[in-house]
């Protein structure tokens, strides 16, 4: 079962199946001249994301303060979903495709990725 933005705090502490429930935050440096690119890189992957079973809270852009840092959240309902996920990584027409925004503009000049158990808050 898919997690939607609306489940994600009734498996805070556990997903459906009994695993944890996992939160990817991907903290992006990025080339501020290349933004209109990150921001296709960004909806492909918000797509992608959704699309394989996972819930994505958004990629967070610059305003004010420092031009060149992004952030991007989203959620598995388990560490074995996610790890599902990423094995298409190289090999899924859509995922060497949404990669190739990143590779071919430069918008992207390196990130890392954190993973963390959310805790929300409860009724």
């Amino acid at each position: 079962m898919p997690l939607t933005a609306w489940s994600c705090a009734k498996y805070a502490s556990t997903g459906p199946y009994g695993g944890a429930m996992i939160t990817c935050v991907v903290h992006y440096t990025i080339n501020p001249a290349q933004i209109e690119a990150f921001e296709r890189f960004a909806r492909a992957w918000m797509r992608l994301v959704a699309k394989h079973g996972g819930v994505h809270h958004g990629y967070f852009l610059p305003a004010e303060g420092a031009s060149d840092q992004a952030e991007a959240l989203f959620s598995f309902e388990s560490l074995a979903a996610y790890e599902r996920y990423r094995a298409r990584f190289g090999n899924d027409p859509e995922f060497v495709a949404a990669d190739s925004i990143r590779d071919d503009s430069g918008c992207v000049v390196r990130y890392e990725r954190t993973f963390m158990r959310p805790l929300l808050p409860t009724d």
